[in-house]
């Protein structure tokens, strides 16, 4: 039975790698995301239910759940030099007359790279297997953000077989979040009211220090491979080493260029100078590397960095222009955003008319007024920001910017929450920014998707009061005979409207959840808790105590789904899209458990384990047919302690008796591999000593 289950997994998971492969490498969808899924689905009950059996670089792990409070060091095999960096031309001139001296006059060729701004790593591979990712830390070692590094789709964690290929070898690469992906995250955190993001390269690097692997996997890095890096010689030239991996499967970037001349390398710097601002990832240089490997040797290294290597940095794109004005936009949320008007000005290939603001903080520290003259720059050159005012070019009649008061739609006075730098309109239920803006999100892509209802047009149906909430959507095909007298809506227009609302009617639950637009449910929270709960009736029943404990919800999206759903308008608007036909629960029946082992029994999971990710050890309760919980109470089961668990847990716990068992003890307590459960009766209490914690 255990060799058929693991050829069985073996099976899956090539599969898996495999159809992750033509997607994120060929762009080639072979399976329906559904299929993908169920695939997936498959392997990860699979492994549920025999853990032993489940590999490191399982495709499960894409998802993360791997939860740290600390990050391990090691060593880097060869040192992670930084390069040399200037902005001048002259100095890439002398560069090249080095390099010409070295080389003693012989002929040599340069690789040209972009320099892409993100976060240098290291990634280890073993065997054709991803065996660790390590940040570049001092250059001599760094942290180890594996479990991270393996949440990154593009990045194989099972490398395909070529010719040559080393067994051992590393990647040096950098991880960087993609424009529109950081553009998008920004636009939420804004939306919610959270600081923004200074730029990808700062988000990028504090996505991969997060405790938490699958809110990583939610911010979807990329990698671009750039050098690959063996105890021995297999390649004669960097260029040769970036086709090999390529045929690996590592993604590489192909925007670098074999450069014959100093000449072809300046050409190259030219080109991108302007044409990197359309690419989907932050660039701020270009890397010149001697292509010859041998050469790179005979040319040698200083302390810090290569002399074969130089990386010319394009410098911050800037501008001078003048504030006109500052608007104030009201968001889903309430969030009131200032956003400044100026005088259009060319920056970094755009025209730039707005700049964000961010917050009332920010205006008062730069001291804004208007008819300023300021300077602006692009954070991460893709969100344009006011850096600066010009005080010399101030005119005497520069009106200093006083923050609004109240709402500037609907005049409710404003409120700043504590802790928050954004100051809100609470009249969620008036306020018509809100209203409409929760409406463009509920038809949004993301979300139901409904064809014929964008943005403008809902906004059009709103202006006209036609629509103020999701349920009065689903009015909408009764009342065609109004919609024919709208302008700019044509019979065919409004069928493709009526149409999309029908087939908005068969989305699926989790986009449903996510396109209610609770404050802090993105679309990740709101696929996990229609997982977890199934249905719209369940989730409204559960406390805001015991959504915390599902997997990536946590305490403040818990409170405020619990608080949303318990509100009676809110209860109302549910019933009226239950009638309409809208999916509020998940087809198909449940999950098959792995065993009814852990019936009736509820646990509590605290602190970092070792042999499991937290949320490994959660689906391994629920699929035994256990309950988590988030709190402690005289109700409780287990608590399941691992490293670092905090104090006032133990002692909650053995203030109420509850027995404290390890990682070792609750998988003691599963159905044996191969063991049905008819062949023993379910596990009787552990005993336990006099503080509540198990012997042994």
């Amino acid at each position: 039975m255990p060799d058929a289950i693991q050829a069985q997994m073996q099976a899956l998971t090539e599969r898996l790698h495999h159809l992750n492969y033509q997607y994120y490498q060929r762009d080639t969808s072979e399976v329906s995301d559904q299929e993908f899924d169920r695939l997936l689905a498959e392997l990860g009950a699979l492994e549920a239910a025999h853990p032993a059996l489940a590999q490191p670089n399982s495709p499960t792990q894409r998802v993360g759940g791997t939860v740290t409070k600390q990050f391990a060091t090691a060593p880097h095999r060869f040192p992670m030099l930084s390069l040399g960096n200037t902005y001048s031309e002259d100095d890439l001139r002398e560069f090249d007359e080095r390099v010409q001296k070295g080389l003693e006059g012989a002929p040599y060729r340069y690789v040209c790279e972009l320099k892409f701004d993100g976060v240098a790593m290291s990634l280890a591979y073993q065997n054709g297997e991803l065996h660790q990712g390590v940040t570049r830390g001092d250059g001599t070692r760094g942290d180890v953000v594996t479990a991270n590094v393996r949440t990154i789709r593009t990045l194989p964690l099972h490398l395909r077989p070529a010719p040559g290929q080393p067994a051992d070898f590393e990647v040096r690469g950098e991880i960087f979040l993609p424009l529109p992906v950081f553009a998008e995250l920004n636009a939420e955190r804004e939306q919610n009211g959270e600081a923004l993001l200074a730029n990808p390269r700062n988000a990028a690097s504090g996505t991969l220090k997060l405790q938490d692997s699958a809110q990583v996997a939610a911010r979807k890095l990329r990698f671009f491979a750039y050098s690959l890096l063996t105890p021995g010689r297999h390649f004669a030239t960097h260029s040769e080493a970036l086709g090999a991996l390529a045929s690996y499967g590592l993604p590489v970037s192909d925007t670098w260029r074999v450069c014959a001349s100093l000449a072809e390398v300046l050409d190259f710097i030219h080109h991108w100078e302007k044409q990197r601002f359309t690419l989907p990832v932050a660039t701020d240089g270009i890397v010149i590397k001697v292509d010859d490997l041998r050469q790179q040797d005979q040319l040698g290294l200083t302390a810090k960095s290569p002399r074969w290597a130089i990386a010319y940095k394009y410098p911050a794109e800037a501008a001078r222009t003048q504030l006109r004005e500052v608007q104030y936009n009201v968001g889903r949320t309430g969030a009131v955003t200032p956003v400044a008007l100026l005088a259009p000005v060319a920056l970094a290939g755009t025209i730039v008319k707005r700049a964000t603001l961010h917050n009332a903080n920010q205006i008062a520290a730069l001291d804004l007024r208007l008819g300023d003259t300021v300077l602006v720059e692009k954070g991460g050159e893709i969100i344009p920001k006011i850096t600066g005012v010009v005080l010399e070019a101030r005119p005497a009649d520069a009106v200093p910017i006083v923050y609004p008061t109240a709402c500037p739609a609907c005049g409710t006075p404003l409120v700043r929450p504590e802790g928050e730098a954004h100051f809100r309109c609470p009249n969620e239920r008036g306020c018509p920014p809100q209203l409409k803006a929760r409406l463009e999100h509920y038809v949004s892509r993301k979300a139901l998707n409904i064809d014929g209802l964008g943005a403008e047009t809902v906004g059009r149906l709103f202006d006209l009061g036609m629509v103020n909430t999701p349920a009065d959507i689903y009015d909408l095909p009764a009342r065609r005979a109004e919609l024919v007298t709208l302008e700019r809506l044509g019979e065919k227009s409004i069928d493709n409207l009526i149409a999309g609302i029908e087939a908005s009617k068969q989305v699926p639950f989790p986009r449903v959840l996510f396109g209610l637009g609770i404050r802090y449910v993105g679309e990740t929270v709101a696929q996990k808790l229609a997982q977890h709960y199934r249905d719209i009736d369940a989730l409204a029943a559960a406390t805001a105590e015991e959504m915390a404990a599902v997997p990536e919800v946590g305490g403040v999206i818990a409170v405020a789904a619990a608080a949303w759903l318990q509100e009676p308008q809110n209860r109302e608007l549910l019933e009226r899209l239950r009638q309409a036909g809208v999916q509020l629960a998940l087809t198909g029946e449940a999950p098959v458990l792995a065993s009814d082992r852990l019936a009736g029994l509820t646990f509590v999971l605290s602190g970092v384990f070792a042999e499991h990710s937290r949320d490994e050890l959660q689906h391994i309760i629920v699929s035994n047919g256990g309950k988590i919980t988030g709190s402690i109470s005289k109700k409780l089961s287990y608590l399941v302690a691992g490293e670092n668990m905090g104090p006032a847990k133990r002692e909650k716990a053995t203030g109420f008796k509850v027995p404290i068992i390890s990682e070792a003890d609750l998988m003691a307590l599963l159905p044996a591999p191969g063991e049905t459960a008819a062949d023993t009766d379910a596990p009787e209490p552990p005993a336990t000593g006099a503080q509540g914690e198990l012997f042994g």
